[in-house]
């Protein structure tokens, strides 16, 4: 049994005997066959099963924390996780050259117990049933059976009947939650039950349409949750809504070695300096594995770490300090990181309904504390951090890759991605049909292996408006020239959904945009368009200058500087931004560093210039220009 290590779901694929798709009707009828079967309302299980996986099978696959089908079944005892998100590659996740390096030398030594119960409900779910562990797996009907007798189960232990009203369930809910205290198993259970009153209704993973009526004046009784025995999260020094189930663990700040320390930095935000962005990460490592690392001195550390199963909340820093968790200097000094437990490469290690909430409530709050636009220049990937240097560039990370879904994510913060100007627009907003958009993507197993199709907020950028043509090239991954590649891990010929870019040209179903210092076309069909029309303010080079400089960080210029505070370089990135191309900006900022290299925090000393910076969606990673070099054009 694993305990710290949970799924190397990095290889996950989805079983040779997972059921194939059904007609149209048969999940519905699964639920409602399920629902009558261990008498528990048919909106509860549908409810509960929304917030699990939105109905969606995936395959037969399993999640990260080992979840099987719609009821998302636990049964996470058989792998063991690999290196954590940031033992991989070559990134600096501190990205300071003020320092040396905080990289992992290799997979931390973790400890091994047993299981807690929420990673082994399908084990459960088997002895309530009689279903054999294979076929709760890979059969979708049986799996809303189990899920259903979990319910059932839980009521009983209750002290109260099944069947009755779906308000008298609110306990039981909780329950299935799988969460160890109280405020994230009722958070899960007003979750499910707020989905009951609005009602849902889409089309799953295999084609099949599933609908929830509303219950607009359901009213549970809460009561029951008192009698779960659930522990009081510690949440006294937390920042988050109360909406959202958080407690405090900690990120150490101590000194170690000769004159080295970790694993995060000491600050006084934002009455120092501004908070700009929030950083979207996925782990690469389990929930379990994840508390271990950021509470590691010398180790790397974030704001928050967000939990598969249930959506749960860890909170690690103060929000004034800085984390070590982007790869880039800057954008960490500016910046909340949020850790969402996940696998990027597997597409079927999916992200929950209930997780995808909670980091939306999360953000939606921080985004309002430090008036962060909810746009996607603001809320970010880790995958759209720049590289410092050229030479960072090929190190920095990937996630959460082309599988997180960022319209759905976006919708629930309240800010859909709709058109804002009509078909001839001089700029676009990414926006694929998550669902039915699915490219070809390589790599999720093994280098060049096709992976298993799956829907994908990213489009593919090519060198001419032909699906056979090129790629375009990105000459800061591949500085001798090499083509970019269909690799889930390579970001060099992909736009992702939200991100906005300046039409460059149109040809007939395809739209051209500024990409790279370079024209970039994917198909856009009006039968079936990958963007829409948007009102951005772009910027151009400034009259007389052919070309202009580009970089991956907005450091001030070299007079700003005090005495006893080294000059940091401010170099440019192996890109150029010509004279004609246009990039969308995300708002203008001054030249700022945060000199932060000791233990002692009242040395740590905020320079900032008069020189000022656009940032612009550049390519798929933002990237930012002098306010000097170029004009701004509002269209």
């Amino acid at each position: 049994m694993v305990a710290a290590l949970l799924l190397t779901l990095a290889s996950a694929a989805p079983s040779a005997t997972a059921e194939q798709t059904a007609p149209s009707d048969e999940l519905q009828r699964a639920f409602a066959d399920a629902a009558a079967e261990y008498r528990v309302p048919q909106s509860v299980l549908l409810g509960v099963s929304y917030l699990q996986s939105r109905w969606d099978g995936h395959g037969g696959a399993p999640s990260v924390t080992g979840g099987y089908g719609p009821m998302h079944l636990t049964d996470a005892a058989t792998a063991l996780a690999e290196a954590p998100h940031h033992s991989h590659g070559a990134e600096d996740a501190r990205g300071d050259a003020a320092r040396a390096p905080r990289t992992s030398d290799g997979t931390p030594v973790l400890e091994r117990a047993a299981l807690p119960a929420r990673l082994k409900t399908l084990e459960r779910a088997a002895d309530l049933t009689g279903i054999p562990a294979e076929q709760l797996r890979t059969n979708t009907a049986a799996n809303i059976r189990g899920g259903a007798a979990l319910l059932a189960d839980a009521q009983r232990k209750l002290g109260r009947a099944p069947g009755g009203s779906a308000a008298d369930w609110y306990g039981a809910v909780a329950r299935f939650s799988g969460a160890d205290d109280t405020a994230t198993a009722t958070t899960y259970a007003d979750d499910v039950f707020d989905v009951i009153r609005t009602g849902q209704d889409r089309t799953t993973d295999s084609g099949q349409r599933v609908s929830l009526r509303a219950q607009e004046g359901l009213r549970p009784d809460t009561s029951a949750v008192a009698r779960l025995g659930l522990r009081t999260a510690d949440r006294a020094l937390t920042v988050c809504p109360v909406t959202v189930a958080c407690e405090w663990i900690p990120a150490p700040y101590e000194p170690f070695g000769e004159g080295d320390y970790g694993n995060h930095d000491k600050a006084n935000r934002p009455a120092s300096q501004s908070v700009e962005y929030i950083v979207v990460h996925d782990t690469e490592a389990t929930w379990d594995t994840t508390l271990q690392l950021v509470q590691d001195p010398e180790y790397v550390s974030w704001q928050y770490s967000l939990r598969s199963s249930d959506g749960h909340v860890a909170q690690h820093l103060r929000l004034q300090d800085v984390g070590w968790h982007a790869g880039n200097w800057y954008v960490n000094a500016k910046s909340i990181g949020l850790e969402h437990e996940g696998f990027l490469v597997s597409p079927d290690a999916w992200y929950t309904e209930a997780m995808y909430r909670s980091s939306a409530r999360l953000v939606r709050y921080l985004a309002k504390r430090y008036d962060i636009p909810l746009d996607r220049q603001h809320i970010i990937g880790h995958d759209n951090v720049p590289g410092t240097l050229p030479s960072t560039i090929a190190g920095m990370h990937t996630d959460p890759g082309p599988f997180w879904d960022w319209a759905h994510y976006f919708t629930l913060l309240g800010r859909p991605f709709v058109p804002t100007a009509g078909p001839g627009a001089s700029a676009v907003t990414i926006r694929p049909d998550y669902d039915r958009h699915q490219p070809v993507y390589t790599g999720c197993e093994k280098a060049g292996d096709t992976c298993a199709p799956h829907g994908s907020g990213a489009v593919r950028l090519h060198t001419a408006p032909d699906a056979s043509a090129p790629l375009v090239k990105d000459i800061g991954l591949r500085p001798n020239g090499g083509d970019s590649t269909t690799g889930v891990n390579d970001t060099g010929a992909r736009a992702t959904t939200g991100q906005q870019y300046a039409v460059a040209e149109r040809r007939g179903d395809w739209t051209a945009i500024w990409y790279l210092g370079q024209k970039a076309w994917f198909h856009n069909p009006r039968t079936e368009p990958t963007a829409v029309g948007a009102r951005a303010a772009l910027v151009t080079p400034r009259e007389g200058l052919a070309q202009i400089p580009v970089y991956g960080r907005a450091y001030p210029e070299a007079s700003a500087y005090p005495a006893g505070v080294p000059v940091q370089a401010v170099t440019p990135l192996p890109y150029k931004l010509l004279s004609g191309q246009r990039y969308v900006t995300g708002g203008s900022t001054p030249g700022e560093y945060y000199w932060a290299t000791t233990f002692d925090a009242s040395k740590h000393t905020v320079v900032r210039g008069k020189e000022r910076y656009y940032e612009i969606q550049f390519g798929h990673r933002v990237a930012f220009v002098k306010a000097s070099d170029v004009r701004v054009v509002r269209r």
